[in-house]
């Protein structure tokens, strides 16, 4: 039996349309679940930074939306596409909405969170912005909690990408 990948997984963009994550196969992945109203906002300039800096050796963010924490992403899908474009300029995908705790979690964030757990072995998402890196097998590398800059985990982006050959 082979083992679950990210790219085992599939979701939807942010406009509808199906975004399974086998088309970023042989990439290097951050995937973050994001809020436009939260103190960590600000990090989508970061993370649209890493996207651009890194984007053509290999590597993506994927954003995934989401109202679990303080109702800090209350609206809708073009709410959410117009305040990130207008706001950092966002480039990299975005899925739909989605939970990441709870019985009605993503199946993604089901396979993230049991891969590497938090603090203390929480499997649970505690807040905006938490992030995973994933290597070019689909392989969860690390997780980070909110308050890890994207600045800060560049460092280990290049990393993944060199071990990719990127």
């Amino acid at each position: 039996m082979s083992e679950t990948t990210v790219f085992d997984f599939e979701t939807r963009r942010l406009d509808g349309a199906p975004m399974p994550l086998t088309d970023f196969r042989g990439k290097v992945l951050l995937i973050v679940n994001t809020a436009s109203q939260c103190g960590f906002t600000p990090q989508y300039a970061g993370l649209e930074a890493l996207q651009r800096r890194y984007a053509s050796r290999g590597f993506s963010v994927i954003g995934f939306p989401c109202n679990q924490f303080g109702a800090q992403e209350p609206g809708t899908a073009d709410e959410i596409g117009a305040f990130c474009q207008k706001n950092y300029g966002v480039s990299f995908p975005l899925s739909e909405k989605v939970d990441v705790n709870g019985e009605l979690a993503h199946p993604l964030y089901q396979h993230l969170t049991s891969a590497a757990p938090g603090v203390l072995g929480t499997e649970a998402i505690k807040w905006n912005f938490t992030k995973f890196l994933i290597d070019a097998q689909g392989r969860v590398l690390r997780r980070y909690a909110p308050t890890s800059t994207p600045e800060s985990i560049a460092e280990d982006v290049e990393a993944a990408l060199r071990a990719a050959g990127h």
